[in-house]
């Protein structure tokens, strides 16, 4: 079998992100019209009539607004995961080395916390300093610690039975520079491949908050506020909703696609299996 077709999920997810996130890189410093340019002699026009993509009920550039809202949706993806993955990581290895009551604490807290969906977190974040940017990446990030906690502490738990492990204690290191020297090395391939599967729902929570309001702000595109604006025109103009969850669709399939492809290729057992 050819490493073309045994790795086919990882290139094809690999191609899918890569593409999106280069759009969103580009639209830093270029777009086709400015994305909050309101052009009412051009208002619903279909693609190609206004731009390649059309333009919405304002006569604004959908291209334009799809790259700009790519550049919103996956950097607070990203930074959220990133956050909850820095805490949860942390919390889940110390909890895997101490044990006892420590490990108690992290894990009831775990389970405190997965009682409040992203979006339920984002709402009572909402309430209190407003929707924005902010609301949208703490609550995202809060809802990511559990789940690199349960894992890291998982994985952890499993390096810890090593006699590698052993030999460390005996020459005298402590539970800290274990989990730095051995551990952490050890679990950082799987950590990985749950960051980049976290990042696709990362983007898909962070659309259904912009869809209800309580995510990135007007003026500024976000694919789940383009979505929002739609639903009063799919009669007339469906490519106001079509392209967006079409852009949506593509995020999350990419990042999944990827996220099992290094899966793939980072686990032997399934190496071996193909």
């Amino acid at each position: 079998m050819s490493a073309l077709t045994r790795y086919a999920t990882l290139f094809v997810g690999g191609a899918i992100t890569f593409t999106l996130l280069a759009m969103a890189l580009l639209s830093r410093v270029w777009t086709p019209a400015p994305p909050t340019q309101i052009r009412i002699s051009q208002r619903l026009a279909p693609p190609l009539e206004a731009g390649l993509l059309g333009a919405d009920h304002f006569g604004r550039d959908i291209a334009s607004m799809l790259m700009v809202g790519a550049w919103n949706s996956l950097s607070i993806a990203f930074v959220a995961v990133l956050l909850g993955m820095a805490a949860g990581v942390l919390l889940g290895t110390l909890a895997a080395a101490w044990r006892g009551w420590a490990e108690e604490v992290v894990m009831r807290l775990a389970d405190v916390t997965f009682a409040f969906p992203a979006v339920l977190s984002a709402i009572m974040i909402a309430a209190l300093i407003g929707p924005g940017v902010t609301t949208a990446v703490i609550a995202i990030g809060v809802f990511n610690i559990p789940v690199f906690a349960r894992i890291a502490r998982g994985a952890a738990l499993q390096v810890w039975k090593r006699d590698y492990i052993l030999a460390a204690r005996s020459a005298g290191k402590g539970a800290l520079l274990i989990t730095l020297h051995h551990v952490l090395p050890n679990i950082a391939g799987l950590l990985v491949v749950q960051a980049t599967i976290q990042l696709a729902l990362a983007v898909l929570t962070e659309a259904g908050l912009s869809f209800l309001g309580v995510g990135v702000p007007p003026p500024n595109p976000s694919w789940g506020r383009m979505l929002s604006d739609s639903q009063t025109y799919l009669s007339q103009a469906p490519h106001l909703a079509i392209l967006p969850g079409l852009a949506i669709a593509l995020a999350v399939l990419g990042l999944n696609m990827l996220g099992d492809g290094l899966r793939d290729v980072m686990d032997p057992k399934l190496r071996r299996k193909r």
